[in-house]
């Protein structure tokens, strides 16, 4: 028998040694294993509009973006870009030079971490983050230093002293998420200028992830860090079509940036995938096309679910902090009794049929996220209805 190795040296990478199979696929696995309702991963239960869907088909049919695409991406989709960035923020880049489109905004945030950090680069983040955050983190080489959204009145809340204390002289980057995801916290305009501040006071660069702006509640409003001042040539800004338009499959996503930084980004990103999802990215050049009134609908429908599951989940005895963006609901559950959000998840399949995702796997400080649970309501109104349904008792199992 050949030997897989000819040392005890492991053979995953040690950057990656702490990261093993996602929650997402655990979870996901156990409702699959017990027939529970889904609301642990982030994915709808319906397709986006079917114009676009549509289009998709079209494109197939017509022989557009079926061998690969230009590495940039196709200049139909890198013009719509930024068009829609010009639309609806002022914010002018040119299609050629600045827009750059990836496989997903997951592969973007790689790129762009892998092509700005140097072995040893501190990244400060908001804790709690989204998970490849830090893997991608740790394959560049760099150091994550958390930053951590506290609960205050309600909601998360960051706190602009601990961010500043953050920053050392081994900082490069911060990575910010507006509207957050797990949390659902939309950064105030106040917020973000000072976020904007430090940035050019201590030369920083700034990686940010709006894959939800067009999922903004209430009062809150999505306002680009790029729009600040001193920040457009230091922000790498991330877009997806997954999120707005309900086609998560498709994997397109991309970055604006000022001429430098995405030159910098496609240079790692070129080594990735190359290029990813052809015939979609015409479609998602027509999608960002589409009328204000379609991005009105969908974000009024993810409003009446984000009630209807919100207000179900205090019925049923949690804690329930209501998102001012994105399509997830984070809860405290001691008011149920509990204190341990992973066993608590881990449970919840056989006590109501229903999955979840527990908090702390979005942080360092994992005593911090104990006992937070998240769930997601970009799911259909009848879906969410039972799920309510089944965890009416769950305060009592």
């Amino acid at each position: 028998m050949t030997r897989m190795t000819s040392s005890a040296r492991p053979l995953l990478n040690r950057r990656l040694a702490e990261f093993g199979t996602t929650i997402f696929a655990e979870m996901s696995a156990l409702a699959l294993s017990t027939g529970a309702i889904n609301l642990g991963q982030g994915f709808p239960d319906t397709d986006g509009p079917e114009e676009v869907r549509e289009a998709a088909v079209r494109a197939l049919r017509d022989g557009l973006g079926n061998q690969y695409p230009p590495g940039p991406g196709v200049p139909e989709l890198r013009t719509a870009v930024a068009a829609h960035q010009q639309r609806r923020y002022g914010l002018s880049y040119d299609p050629d030079r600045e827009v750059l489109v990836t496989a997903g905004a997951t592969e973007a945030i790689a790129a762009s971490l892998i092509a700005l950090l140097e072995p040893g680069d501190e990244v400060i983040a908001f804790e709690p983050y989204y998970d490849s955050y830090a893997a991608c983190i740790a394959m560049a080489g760099g150091t994550r230093v958390p930053v951590t959204l506290r609960p205050h009145e309600g909601s998360f809340r960051l706190d602009l002293d601990e961010l500043r204390d953050a920053v050392t002289d081994r900082t490069r980057l911060l990575l910010i998420n507006t509207p957050h995801n797990p949390t659902g916290t939309v950064l105030t305009r106040a917020e973000l200028a000072a976020i904007a501040e430090l940035a050019v006071e201590r030369d920083l660069l700034v990686v940010t992830d709006e894959v939800y702006e067009h999922l903004v509640f209430d009062r809150a409003e999505h306002v680009p860090l790029a729009t600040f001042p001193g920040m457009r040539e230091r922000t790498v800004t991330i877009g997806s079509a997954g999120k707005t338009f309900s086609f998560t499959g498709w994997k397109v996503g991309w970055v604006t940036a000022a001429p430098e930084l995405v030159t910098a980004v496609r240079s790692a990103k070129q080594y990735l995938t190359y290029v990813a999802s052809g015939p979609f990215q015409y479609a998602v050049a027509e999608a960002l096309a589409l009328p204000e009134s379609y991005f009105t609908a969908f974000r009024d429908d993810m409003l009446v679910k984000r009630n209807l599951l919100a207000a179900g989940l205090e019925e049923a005895g949690f804690r329930v902090f209501r998102p001012s963006g994105t399509y997830f609901v984070t809860t405290d559950i001691r008011p149920l009794g509990e204190t341990d959000g992973f066993a608590f998840c881990r449970a919840l399949p056989e006590r109501a049929g229903v999955v979840a995702i527990p908090n702390a796997v979005f942080y360092d400080h994992r005593e911090e996220g104990a006992p937070f649970v998240r769930f997601a309501f970009c799911k259909r109104t009848g879906v969410l209805e039972e799920a309510v349904r089944r965890l009416k008792g769950v305060g009592g199992a």
